[in-house]
């Protein structure tokens, strides 16, 4: 009976399958994010999101836990220092899949699973390109703010009279 075995075997043998997540995971790790089929991204995630909670714990006794998950010394090193790092206040949810595309090949579901902490889709980018144009507003309201003073600073000059002479003239062009 397979009561409780609720992890997708991935049509190969348990240490081929074993073999193959610590690879994956260790390739999350080092680029933040991979493109792989849609069942070996869940695989990944339930694989990888323990592993990311123990190196929150920076001891001896966790590095050596992960390293016999991960089998890999840089990206034990990495996942401690710096993914350790930024997902400190995150109380789980270290990746996020998202869909792609069918393979062309076989017609597989793609996903691309990534470090959530480290996405360049979603947060990075989008903030960015609102700050650029926010600044630009400001710079374009900071610099139509002079020319106004100056423009005021003119009709002030200028007499009255000329000024009412003006408004209709800007109201003939609209008219036709």
């Amino acid at each position: 009976m397979r009561h409780g075995k609720k992890h997708n075997h991935l049509g190969r043998t348990t240490s081929h399958r074993k073999a193959m997540l610590a690879n994956m995971a260790s390739s999350l790790i080092l680029h933040k994010r991979i493109t792989t089929t849609l069942a070996k991204a869940k695989a990944l995630r339930v694989y990888v999101e323990p592993i990311i909670t123990k190196s929150k714990n920076d001891t001896t006794h966790s590095r050596r836990t992960v390293f016999a998950y991960l089998q890999d010394k840089e990206v034990v090193t990495i996942l401690f220092r710096e993914i350790a790092e930024k997902v400190a206040n995150r109380p789980g949810g270290y990746t996020r899949i998202i869909k792609l595309n069918n393979r062309l090949g076989d017609n597989a579901e793609m996903a691309l699973i990534e470090l959530v902490d480290y996405n360049e889709v979603y947060g990075k980018d989008v903030e960015a390109k609102e700050e650029k144009k926010t600044t630009r507003r400001g710079r374009s309201k900071a610099a139509a703010a002079p020319k106004s003073e100056e423009a005021k600073a003119e009709t002030a000059e200028v007499a009255p009279e000329t000024t009412t002479e003006e408004a209709p003239a800007t109201e003939e062009p609209k008219g036709e």
